[in-house]
């Protein structure tokens, strides 16, 4: 069953599948192949938009696995999700192997917290002919927690992507094929993170289709003081003020509080 295209135009819900038995959420709930796809039909019958599916965890301090591994936990997911449903599929990987397997199995969008910046990644996109997501991350997964520093966090963001989008086109993506992502919570204080929230509309004015997660992440427990299964409010309102900041896509762990959450953003974004 072939993929749908994305409609950027609208605004979509991005619901996450982590095949890892580490991820900061969710980790090992989805690792048997058979559970992450009965997720899969309940976030679709919850009214996701997009699904992403994952095989290596990017949470801070995570530790790295070979495309190998990464392969084996989310091909399975895919392709079995693609028997039964059109819905466009991400993968959220960085490593171009994982790429190639993927677009084989029929995902619709990759969407990389490296940028494209591993080494073949951003020939394997372009030969994927695949919507790309390009993220800020500064430092890797393993340190990026550790005392990042920014003059400017807005702008230096900013800037990498546009640096990143550059090197994107001139490598054969064509434009209409990109999306950008700010990175929350990768390489960014809760200072930092709450600049970048309140600073959405630069990003959405680059041009590009905006991406943001925010769902149960740290930033979210710093300001209410709640482990990661009491952040469901937080993450609606986040999700709400990104959508009215401009993001075309949120990527969340709870599709149907969000879907009811943005319906209201969409109908006042609607009025005359």
């Amino acid at each position: 069953m072939a993929g749908q295209r994305i409609d950027f135009s609208r605004l979509n819900i991005m619901g996450v599948i982590n095949t890892t038995p580490d991820s900061f959420s969710d980790g090992g709930r989805f690792v048997d192949p058979r559970a992450a796809i009965e997720h899969a039909r309940r976030l679709i019958d919850e009214g996701a938009d997009i699904l992403d599916v994952g095989g290596e965890s990017t949470r801070p301090g995570a530790a790295r696995v070979d495309a190998d591994e990464e392969i084996r936990r989310t091909m399975p997911v895919i392709e079995a999700i693609r028997r039964f449903s059109s819905i466009p599929i991400s993968i959220d990987t960085s490593k171009p192997e994982v790429m190639r397997e993927a677009s084989r199995a029929g995902v619709d969008l990759i969407n990389d917290v490296w940028a494209l910046r591993l080494p073949g990644a951003l020939q394997a996109a372009v030969e994927a002919n695949l919507p790309v997501c390009l993220m800020h991350m500064l430092g890797e997964p393993g340190s990026m927690q550790q005392n990042p520093v920014y003059n400017d966090v807005v702008d230096e963001v900013r800037g990498f992507l546009k640096a990143r989008l550059e090197q994107a086109v001139h490598a054969g993506i064509a434009p209409d094929q990109l999306l950008v992502d700010p990175g929350f919570g990768f390489g960014k204080t809760l200072e930092h993170n709450l600049r970048l929230l309140k600073r959405l509309d630069v990003f959405a004015a680059m041009g590009y289709p905006l991406l943001v997660g925010i769902s149960r992440k740290s930033m979210l427990g710093q300001i209410l003081d709640k482990p990661v299964e009491q952040r469901l409010f937080g993450s609606v309102a986040a999700a709400v003020l990104a959508a009215m900041s401009g993001a075309r896509i949120i990527r969340v762990h709870d599709v149907t509080a969000t879907k009811d959450a943005l319906a209201i953003v969409n109908a006042v974004q609607s009025a005359e």
